[in-house]
């Protein structure tokens, strides 16, 4: 069985694979290393054999849990690092190491999967695009802030707005014209995201042409589905790409 991780700022999101990599036997998102452990000990019949990460984390909250899974499972990590080129993409930032090995591994993933060229829209906290060419040229991208951060913005420097989490759930049922501020904030940054969406479609088809496929990954993702019906809606794009960064030895 194999580990994978995608250590994220704020979230871990894990799953645990078969060695032949052809089904999911676990996974979830949990917000501290021993949530994590507490999940892995609820999965029956757990034997890993091998694990990997990608983590954006700072370098000693990595190595904990490196070391922590050394302890409990007694099997090493492979590491995602950053690289020039990686299955056959090849990084388009001027300093390849200064982009997001999440985002990285994800529109990698992208091109395997497409076989081609192809768009990654990456709704999480942050929104990010990024254009990969037929060759595998990496044509930079674009980072916007999530709904997440929108919303706490407009908490945060607006005194009357107000409300929890489950009113924001509610509120994005549908998509008609706000008639309370929950209603109105929510959709509004709703739409802003499928405003962006459409735009990065569109400088796909300036920069792509006509073929090329669109991947949407993120926790938001749904909020955009029918905006770009043809798109692929693949939510451990991370995961691909972590495989290619970290073939098993």
């Amino acid at each position: 069985m194999i580990l994978e991780l995608d250590c994220g700022n704020s979230f871990i999101k894990w799953r645990v694979i078969d060695s032949l990599q052809s089904s999911v036997l676990g996974g979830g998102v949990v917000d501290s290393d021993e949530k994590l452990m507490a999940s892995l000990a609820l999965l029956a019949g757990l034997s890993l054999r091998h694990s990997r990460l990608v983590s954006v984390r700072t370098e000693d909250e990595t190595l904990q849990l490196i070391a922590l899974i050394q302890d409990r499972y007694g099997v090493a990590t492979q590491r995602a690092q950053p690289a020039r080129v990686l299955a056959g993409v090849s990084n388009g930032y001027e300093e390849f190491d200064r982009l997001g090995l999440d985002r990285w591994l994800a529109f990698v993933g992208g091109y395997r999967l497409a076989g081609g060229a192809c768009l990654v829209i990456d709704l999480g906290t942050a929104v990010t695009s990024d254009f990969v060419s037929s060759s595998g040229e990496h044509l930079g991208g674009f980072i916007c802030p999530g709904l997440t951060l929108m919303r706490n913005q407009l908490r945060t420097h607006t005194r009357r707005i107000r409300y929890d989490d489950e009113a924001a759930e509610l509120a994005v049922r549908e998509m008609l014209p706000g008639r309370s501020t929950v209603e109105a904030v929510e959709r509004g940054c709703a739409f802003m995201l499928r405003g962006f969406v459409l735009t990065q479609v569109e400088q796909a088809r300036s920069l792509l042409g006509d073929a090329f496929v669109v991947f949407l990954t993120g926790g938001d993702a749904s909020l955009v589905r029918d905006v770009v019906p043809e798109a692929r809606v693949a939510p451990d794009l991370v995961f691909v790409g972590l495989a290619l960064a970290c073939p098993l030895q």
